[in-house]
């Protein structure tokens, strides 16, 4: 990428081999040159979680969208070491192999010193806050900005899910595109808030866009990832080490992470704004979009 004004709207996904041997699998979306917004997902949330909606609004405003997958899902890597038992996750001992959200963010630190657009806005959504957090704070010099949407700390005494949700992540993993469907509908109506509800048939794509971009096994995928928050521990300290303007965005009837893991994230980041928003839960439909994208960009301008 040579940073000139070639535009590279409405890309095809694009590949890259880390030199830790990940492969990455990403999209760019707007003009070349442009500021660029990198968006990290949440768990088991490949870059298509993003809907096209929130990608047009922003590259609307005259930015360069980046969007990748996580390792274990979507496109990119999906690791070779056996997923954690279930009785490893309740107990939150992960095994010896489990990468962390440490490796995670150098997965796309690297992708953003390959991709030579210089320091960049960052974007994330639970899981992908916390590596977006994490990007923030051991690679200052990649980071302009930080959002942090519906994320937390790692300290196990905020963020927590409750009974209902572990209840319903605990469920038998689908095996074809129908059960995923199905399974996407009832997790997402759980998850949705009182506010800003999930649109069916929107999710209903959504959920088959996935499954058909998930190239290994996503239900150990899923659990790898967890095992890769689990094994990172309390962050509280880490997050004292981000100087870069931070926004902390999260709803208050999140059953995922509770709304104490915003709270305590914004406390973390020195000079962190937090944003409550009234009704939203742990979901980003395109009803509640606009509003979490004129946040985002007004934090932006102020850089």
């Amino acid at each position: 990428m040579t940073g000139t004004s070639e535009a590279v709207t409405a890309s095809p996904d694009r590949f890259l081999r880390l030199p830790n041997g990940a492969r990455v699998c990403y999209r760019l979306d707007g003009e070349a040159g442009a500021p660029p917004v990198l968006l990290l997902g949440g768990l088991g949330e490949d870059l298509s979680a993003w809907s096209p909606h929130f990608v047009d609004t922003l590259v609307s405003r005259g930015l360069l969208v980046i969007r990748m997958d996580n390792r274990d899902c979507g496109r990119s890597t999906y690791v070779t070491s056996p997923p954690p038992s279930v009785l490893r996750q309740v107990l939150a001992r992960p095994r010896h192999d489990a990468y962390t959200l440490a490796d995670l963010a150098l997965d796309s630190a690297l992708l953003l010193e390959h991709l030579e657009v210089g320091p960049a806005h960052l974007v994330g959504r639970s899981m992908g806050g916390m590596i977006a957090q994490s990007i923030a704070a051991r690679y200052p010099k990649s980071t302009r900005s930080l959002v942090s949407i519906y994320s937390t700390t790692g300290d196990p005494r905020v963020g927590r899910p409750t009974a209902s949700t572990k209840l319903l992540l605990a469920s038998s993993p689908p095996r074809t595109r129908a059960q995923a469907v199905r399974a996407h509908l009832r997790l997402t109506a759980h998850l949705a808030g009182t506010r800003y509800p999930a649109d069916e048939v929107a999710e209903a794509v959504h959920a088959v866009i996935t499954w058909d971009r998930t190239a290994g096994d996503g239900a150990a995928g899923i659990a790898r990832q967890i095992q890769a928050i689990q094994a990172s521990g309390d962050r509280t300290a880490e997050l004292g080490a981000v100087t870069t303007p931070t926004l902390v965005i999260h709803g208050d009837r999140d059953l995922m992470v509770d709304p104490s893991g915003g709270h305590a994230t914004a406390i973390a980041v020195a000079g962190a704004r937090l944003l409550v928003v009234p009704g939203m839960g742990h979901h980003l439909p395109d009803s509640l979009a606009d509003h979490v994208i004129g946040e985002i960009a007004d934090h932006i301008a102020t850089v």
